[in-house]
């Protein structure tokens, strides 16, 4: 006799206690640069902060997050080298653009690790693999616009639930 594979049910509030950071059933989301916290838990929190900026060595966190040389997080931006260390060192802010990249690549790296089940050398390698489901790129390739961004994290979502990804 054949037995049926069980689907899994998506619940938004399960996948959520799973990350372990819950604030009143919402995720809580949280970029730490500059000995400064910035935390959202919405659309509109993470607005006011990607239009107050965030701080330039943000890029480096993120590059550490994903195993990612600043250099190449650098040209996601289209930043050179000599401005980022001069922006670096005067503690300045990443403009609008920039700091919503940062700010949802945040939530990506968050979702991915997640994904993996905590096992960050395991997402880290996925990010390099080139990808059927993202048309065979790589996920990093795709993380200079917000769409594919997007792109990205609808594969995560389709891996989760054991689709093709």
């Amino acid at each position: 006799m054949k037995t049926e594979k069980k689907r899994k049910i998506f619940n938004p509030a399960k996948s959520v206690e799973r990350a372990g950071k819950v604030k009143a059933g919402l995720p809580v989301w949280k970029l730490v640069s500059e000995g400064k916290v910035y935390s959202w838990t919405s659309k509109m929190e993470r607005v006011s902060i990607m239009r107050g900026g965030v701080p330039y060595a943000a890029i480096e966190v993120i590059g550490s997050s994903i195993n990612m040389p600043v250099k190449d997080v650098l040209h996601i931006f289209g930043l050179p080298q000599t401005t980022y260390n001069k922006k670096r060192r005067e503690k300045s802010l990443l403009g609008q653009r920039e700091s919503e990249i940062i700010l949802l690549l945040t939530e990506l790296i968050d979702f991915g690790k997640r994904v993996f089940n905590g096992e960050e050398d395991k997402f880290q390698r996925w990010m390099k693999k080139p990808n059927t489901s993202l048309g065979g790129n790589t996920p990093e390739s795709l993380l200079d616009s917000v769409t594919g961004i997007q792109e990205v994290k609808n594969s995560l979502n389709r891996l989760e639930f054991g689709n093709l990804a």
